[in-house]
């Protein structure tokens, strides 16, 4: 029974090793299906989301869900550390290596505690091994547990320098789109067919962004688990705004270029499409975000803006086609990460967030002030 011990404790140490080397070092996606870090993220994940369903829709909901990134992060690294502690315990005790203890009987407890005390450095000396394999036992998993710290002290700062990145465009898309974002208002607010070299830059920032976000959360796909900081964004809110806002522009607008849409629109699909994958997350059918009676009322919008669609090219069937590549895919994502997808048409006059604030009660002007720093036309 000890030989099969420490060969399973050899083989749960090379296992975490590996895991770990692949999730934390290893800068690319492993396509593998059995992985602990895969396996426990799972578990987590459902068990914190089926609570979260429980929680009616709003603010509460919102920040019992935003602890599940960085809670389930944490979770992970005492995993990997209990495994490994668990691991080499298995391993000294199969050996059943002989050592220096007060007890009088040397039991699995014993060796657990070494291990232990061994992983974390703690160097309290009650119990020590005697000189022979033990003592190199005892040495390995020492170096172990410091390249771990050292991986995890490494590791933290590089998720959340991601974070800021990401969140640092979604933030600025408050004031560019409106709140909740939408692609009607990403065409009204940038000048669309008055000044379309503006309109063109923003779409190659977001092209930008949205390879970052690929890149990122491919490496970290517990990223994609951290919610934005308002309850009106999100990562998946914005791939759509922007995929929407190509989707029209592909469609066709009179007075603005298509160039620069393909390429964001590319890049945006691309990344929803992989990140899907990445989340095992089977894409939805029959999703339909805008109806035909939606679909008037957009060109209405639109045009009382002065921006008009191409009469020849721009048909609701088209836009209906370019949907069909990308909106089965966010709607999946977005009923995984128990966020909303933004509609197609700015809802009436609401204030963006940034034009509001606790303290706006204080100064009864202050509303109607903000409302004309971006006006309607």
């Amino acid at each position: 029974m000890r030989i099969f011990a420490a060969i399973f404790g050899i083989a749960l140490i090379v296992l975490v090793a590996q895991d770990a080397f692949e999730t934390i070092v290893l800068p690319r996606r492993v396509t593998r299906r059995i992985r602990l870090a895969r396996l426990f993220y799972r578990a987590i994940q459902m068990g914190w989301q089926s609570l979260g369903h429980v929680a009616r829709a709003g603010a509460r909901r919102e920040s019992f869900l935003s602890y599940l990134g960085p809670l389930s992060l944490l979770a992970l690294i005492v995993f990997w550390a209990v495994l490994f502690v668990f691991g080499f315990g298995l391993l000294l005790w199969g050996l059943a290596l002989p050592l220096n203890t007060p007890e009088k009987t040397i039991s699995f407890t014993t060796y657990l505690y070494l291990s232990g005390t061994t992983f974390f450095t703690l160097g309290l000396g009650d119990v020590t091994p005697l000189p022979g394999v033990a003592r190199l036992l005892v040495v390995c998993e020492v170096a172990l547990g410091f390249v771990f710290l050292a991986l995890v002290i490494s590791y933290v700062p590089v998720i959340y320098q991601a974070f800021s990145r990401r969140e640092l465009r979604i933030s600025l898309l408050d004031a560019r789109a409106g709140s909740p974002a939408t692609a009607a208002e990403i065409l009204r607010r940038n000048h669309a067919g008055r000044n379309v070299e503006e309109l063109r830059m923003l779409l190659h920032e977001w092209e930008v962004w949205c390879a970052d976000i690929l890149e990122s959360h491919l490496s970290y796909p517990i990223l994609a688990y951290y919610r934005s900081q308002h309850d009106q964004q999100s990562w998946v809110e914005a791939l759509t705004v922007i995929l929407d806002t190509c989707a029209l522009i592909l469609m066709g607008i009179e007075g603005i270029p298509v160039e620069a849409s393909r390429f964001t629109f590319a890049m945006a699909r691309h990344a929803v499409v992989d990140l899907a994958q990445v989340l095992n997350t089977s894409p939805t059918t029959g999703v339909n975000r805008l109806s035909s009676a939606e679909f008037a009322r957009l060109q209405d919008v639109l045009a009382a803006s002065g921006i008009r669609l191409n009469p020849g090219t721009a048909t609701e069937q088209k836009l209906a086609e370019l949907r069909e590549t990308y909106e089965p895919f966010v709607s999946a994502l977005a009923n995984r990460l128990l966020v909303s997808l933004p509609p197609w048409i700015p809802p009436g006059d609401s204030l963006d967030d940034w034009q509001t604030s606790a303290w706006d009660d204080l100064f009864p002007s202050t509303h109607q002030t903000l409302i004309k720093v971006i006006h309607r036309e």
